[in-house]
């Protein structure tokens, strides 16, 4: 068990767990950002929403292609580890995918600065989006196999194919401030879903 040294200092472990939470709600913080301001939002914004100096960011992430890079991890993360936890939360398998698939496309809008933000790093590049399709084809699978096993969907959809078809819903909405990528993937989600009988 850790103690408390003798100049009363906090355990290392402590400190490290603590520097975690903190790095954690920083990022949670620069990706809602990201969202809603895009990945050239300025740090001082970030700052402010985590509740942090602009030269903790920096302490953290010396770059903004560093920051953006691990908002991505982080997004991707969190994406993955929701699946399982709406399953079990959700009204039914096709709430937990309509809200995991809410929180894909959040995760899209921010993902699609990345490229510009890693400049010519083309490599950095396909090693993150093969760590992203690694982690998110196989939860989003889960939840089309359960929304399918409880009857809520029509069969044969594929985890890739949807996401794809996401992401390309997404595409444009940066350069048109009248395009709501939303309503048309609800729009997908819909024509997913199993008719009901009368």
């Amino acid at each position: 068990m850790p103690t408390t040294s003798q100049a009363g200092e906090v355990p290392a472990r402590s400190k490290r767990a603590d520097a975690l939470r903190n790095q954690q709600t920083l990022l949670a913080a620069a990706a809602a950002v990201f969202v809603t301001s895009g990945v050239d939002a300025p740090i001082r914004e970030i700052a402010a929403r985590a509740g942090v100096g602009m030269g903790t960011i920096y302490r953290h992430f010396p770059t903004r292609a560093d920051l953006v890079v691990a908002v991505y991890r982080h997004q991707v993360e969190a994406c993955a580890e929701a699946g399982p936890s709406l399953l079990d939360s959700a009204d039914s398998p096709f709430a937990a995918l309509r809200q995991w698939v809410d929180l894909f496309v959040d995760f899209l809008v921010t993902k699609h600065g990345l490229a510009n933000a890693l400049q010519s790093d083309s490599g950095g590049f396909d090693a993150l989006h093969a760590y992203f399709l690694d982690r998110l084809v196989p939860v989003c699978a889960q939840l089309l196999d359960a929304a399918d096993n409880a009857g809520e969907i029509r069969p044969g959809t594929h985890a890739y194919e949807l996401m794809r078809g996401v992401g390309n819903l997404c595409v444009g909405r940066d350069s048109d401030p009248r395009y709501d990528p939303r309503r048309l993937v609800e729009l997908l989600l819909r024509g997913l879903q199993r008719p009901q009988s009368p």
